[in-house]
Parts: structure tokens; C-alpha cells; sequence
């Protein structure tokens, strides 16, 4: 179930539209789209991309992105540690961030502090939610201690995708051991 988190006003919310609302308000696009597609657990990124080719190609058409690709994280991984710490500290990119969830759950947390009005919020995503993350926006992302995620990324240009970190060190003040139910 995706749910909205605000932690400094001790409210949330699994009510997609109350959550569509709130994101669209602050410039995030946040859809609903089906993640029926049963993909065996040796399928390729092109079979992922194909399962979910008639949502995303009219998407990156209209909005002029070039390419897409897939992510798939799993408690074995190799590098799993140092994977899921490259995440968690808070970011911006150059470009749009992209994610469609095919399976797993992950949160994405949001730093949108323009007047001390706002307020840092955290959307734990699952397998069917889009979200579209505005370049600039501060953000950080945790995939739990146990991930098992796999997501479609989309992209105008990878390299404007790299992580930029703010250094601000205020993601550690909200990163608490977050376990992701499977």
C-alpha cells in the first residue's frame, strides 16, 4: 500500500487521491498505473521494459525522454551496503528522477523546505506507483535493509541523473532502521 508520511505534523495518509493531491501541489507527479505483468525472477531489463512498453512509450513520447532502463536490487546483491548508503543521503539531480515500481517497496523522502512552513515527507512507494521527482528537487531514498525492488528508470540523459549531494546532513535525521515489508 503507498503511503504518504509527514513526520513533523504526524499525519498520513494511504488515500491515493489525498496523496496525488499533496504531490501534484508541490510539483511531483505521482500516477497509479498497472503492474500486472508476472515476471519470473530471471527476467531480463528487456523483458521488463516490454512487460510495461504501452505505458511508457506514449509517456516518453509526449514528455521527450530518450531512454529507459531497469533497476533491480535484492538482499543479495553484491555491493548491497554501499548501494543502499549512496541513496540515503540527501540529492538533487539535473534531471527529472523517474521511477516506475514493477515489484518491492521503497520510500522516497522529500526535502521541499523553502519557508520553514514546510515541511520533509516521505512516500513509500510500491510495485505500480510512477513518480516523477523535479530536477533540484532535495531528496534521498531508502530501499530498506531488505530490499527486493525493481524499478523502470526514464531519462532525457543519464549523465544529468548523477547524484549531486547537498551535504546538508539532514537526511540522517530521518533515517531510522526502515524495514520494508515484502
Amino acid at each position: 500500500m503507498t503511503v504518504l508520511e509527514i513526520p513533523g505534523k504526524d499525519r498520513s495518509t494511504t488515500d491515493e487521491g489525498e496523496i496525488r493531491q499533496f504531490l501534484n501541489e508541490r510539483g511531483i507527479l505521482f500516477e497509479r498505473w498497472a503492474a500486472s505483468v508476472q515476471l519470473s525472477s530471471d527476467a531480463s531489463p528487456a523483458d521488463v521494459l516490454d512487460a510495461y512498453a504501452h505505458e511508457l512509450k506514449p509517456y516518453m513520447e509526449a514528455h521527450g525522454y530518450l531512454t529507459a532502463d531497469v533497476i533491480r536490487i535484492l538482499p543479495t546483491m553484491d555491493g548491497l551496503d554501499a548501494v543502499r548508503a549512496k541513496f540515503l543521503d540527501e540529492h538533487t539531480h539535473s534531471e527529472d528522477e523517474i521511477r516506475f515500481f514493477v515489484e518491492g517497496k521503497g520510500a522516497f523522502w522529500f526535502n521541499l523546505a523553502r519557508t520553514p512552513a514546510d515541511e520533509v515527507f516521505c512516500l513509500i512507494c510500491e510495485a505500480g506507483d510512477f513518480i516523477s521527482v523535479p530536477a533540484g528537487f532535495r531528496h534521498w531514498f531508502d530501499m530498506g535493509a531488505s530490499p527486493k525492488v525493481t524499478a523502470i528508470r526514464v531519462f532525457s540523459n543519464k549523465e544529468g541523473w548523477v547524484p549531486q549531494y547537498t551535504d546538508s546532513g539532514i537526511s540522517h535525521q530521518y533515517n531510522k532502521p526502515y524495514e520494508v515489508s515484502l
